[in-house]
């Protein structure tokens, strides 16, 4: 008998429309980390009289809004799938990151996955014939409807 291994296929990948509202929700979830933050420093600025941090934050141009935004961003994502496999869009979508064979991405993966997020017009590069982002294509990593996921993934594993 031929042992073969368990492949994630077509029928389990996330469609185009939950890729879309997580990507809005991870936004949203980031948005408001970032306003969070700010707020923090200027609460701390008026408390302590130190006026500096909180002209600062007021005074930001765009330049440093993008990179406080990078900031915020690259540790959003590597944290989420590295330790959850699914970011916050992800969880409320009900949809996870896996390898090919469905196994969890590794740290390196998940890296290379987050870095390439960074290239220009990656975030509707998902809106392809077949609902992979440049991200799962360059790290060759798969969104996927979870619950469909882990009853194939489980029909598979009583078949060994």
């Amino acid at each position: 008998m031929e042992n073969k291994k368990f492949t994630v296929t077509n029928d389990l990948l996330a469609p185009k429309g939950k890729r879309f509202l997580h990507l809005v929700i991870d936004l949203l979830t980031q948005h408001i980390i970032g306003l969070s933050i700010a707020m923090l420093i200027v609460l701390i600025s008026e408390s302590t009289n130190w006026y500096m941090l909180a002209d600062w934050i007021d005074q930001t141009d765009s330049t440093e809004q993008f990179f406080i935004g990078v900031f915020i961003f690259i540790p959003y994502y590597l944290l989420t799938e590295i330790y959850f496999s699914r970011t916050i869009g992800k969880y409320f979508t009900k949809t996870l990151v896996v390898m090919k064979d469905g196994s969890q991405p590794d740290k390196k993966t998940i890296l290379k996955r987050t870095l390439c997020r960074l290239i220009p017009f990656e975030f509707i590069s998902f809106m392809g014939e077949d609902s992979q982002g440049w991200h799962d294509v360059f790290s060759t990593t798969y969104v996927v409807n979870k619950r469909r996921f882990y009853e194939k993934k489980k029909l598979y594993d009583s078949f060994l």
